[in-house]
């Protein structure tokens, strides 16, 4: 039997994560429109991109999880994998969008 109190503390560590993520998410999304803003003629690209990279990491995403059910994960760790594949993403487009 799992120890409820430590159930609590992932799921409590994982819902810090995931506010982090929203809040790098947000920024992201704020470079990308200051980005789209000062290059217009640019804009059609990063808008394409933006859309593919969505599809990419759903499907990474659903990928990650299936294999952690499978592996038998605990509900909270298969979690933690689908947030992992966002947050590379996240943090990716954080390096290219801040490069000069």
């Amino acid at each position: 039997m799992s120890n409820p109190m430590q159930i609590w503390n992932d799921w409590c560590a994982l819902s810090v994560q995931a506010a982090r993520l929203g809040w790098e998410a947000q920024g992201v999304m704020a470079l990308r429109v200051m980005r789209m803003a000062a290059q217009p003629a640019h804009s059609q690209t990063e808008a394409r991109r933006m859309v593919t990279e969505k599809v990419a990491a759903f499907g990474e995403a659903q990928a990650a999880a299936t294999a952690a059910v499978i592996r038998g994960g605990k509900s909270h760790r298969v979690a933690k994998r689908v947030l992992g594949v966002y947050k590379k993403r996240v943090r990716a487009n954080k390096r290219r969008l801040t490069r000069a």
